[in-house]
């Protein structure tokens, strides 16, 4: 089982539609965004961000912000990965618990911010937020887990700590509009 979250933890690192309704644009989702709709999930996002399907280690998409300037080098992001639990008998409760243990030993000079389940009217999932240095760039991580059907979902938002104020409102509105079809 550590080996299969290990993966969660290291894949954070990988990058240096659904109707439009009145509860969008209370998240704070534009209605002019783009959606990414999936069998089992959707997500809106920016048209200015860049949506890459290629699998890139073992994620199911990742959306890449546009760089700010030509001396930018991260593109801060949000990823997809889905993990199957089947025959590991792990809920919510246990793969966040697993996940925040594994901090420490996967991410250089990791914090952990805060560590909380959050419910609301279209499901429950568990969010974690943590800081750490992934070579020179110092990062922050939103990480959103769901559990369903014997897989684990987790959306992460990466982006640069000393950029964070910048792509806040946008990268939890991008968050905020994922939804996990049962």
């Amino acid at each position: 089982m550590t080996k299969l979250l290990t993966s969660i933890l290291l894949l954070t690192f990988i990058t240096c539609g659904q109707a439009q309704n009145s509860s969008d644009t209370a998240k704070g989702i534009n209605p002019k965004w783009k959606a990414f709709d999936r069998a089992n999930y959707s997500i809106r996002y920016p048209s200015e961000w860049e949506l890459n399907q290629s699998g890139q280690m073992g994620t199911a998409f990742i959306l890449f912000s546009p760089l700010e300037s030509k001396n930018d080098q991260f593109k801060d992001n949000i990823n997809l990965l889905v993990q199957d639990l089947a025959g590991h008998n792990i809920d919510l409760d246990k793969y966040a618990e697993i996940s925040e243990g594994q901090l420490k030993t996967m991410i250089t000079n990791s914090t952990l911010i805060e560590s909380k389940r959050i419910k609301s009217a279209s499901g429950e999932h568990h969010r974690m937020i943590f800081t750490g240095d992934q070579g020179i760039f110092h990062l922050r991580f939103d990480q959103y887990y769901w559990v369903n059907n014997d897989k684990a979902f987790v959306l992460t938002f990466t982006c640069e700590k000393d950029k964070f104020s910048h792509y806040k409102e946008v990268g939890e509105s991008i968050l905020n509009s994922f939804v996990l079809k049962k």
